[in-house]
């Protein structure tokens, strides 16, 4: 992954009935947006396909980190832009 690519980890969220994950990246004006579990695409500007395989292998390989980073997400202080967990 770029190094300018910047990753952001919502907190655990419900979709449904199921636990959910969203995780977006950023790299100037494009974005990207995967939710967990299935690492499924949510939304995509700008990045190519070849970067939006290579997003969605990291996603798929981190899944566990992550959902320990969406564990340790405050929803009220991301909110308020104090919560040093929310992005990465």
């Amino acid at each position: 992954m770029n190094k300018d690519v910047k990753m952001s980890v919502s907190s655990l969220t419900r979709n449904g009935d199921k636990k959910a994950v969203y995780v977006m990246f950023q790299d100037g004006d494009k974005s990207a947006e995967y939710s967990l579990p299935g690492c499924g695409l949510v939304r995509n500007k700008g990045f190519s396909e070849a970067e939006l395989k290579s997003l969605k292998e990291y996603v798929d390989n981190e899944q566990d980190s992550i959902y320990a980073m969406a564990k340790g997400v405050n929803p009220i202080k991301a909110l308020m832009g104090s919560d040093p967990k929310r992005s990465f």
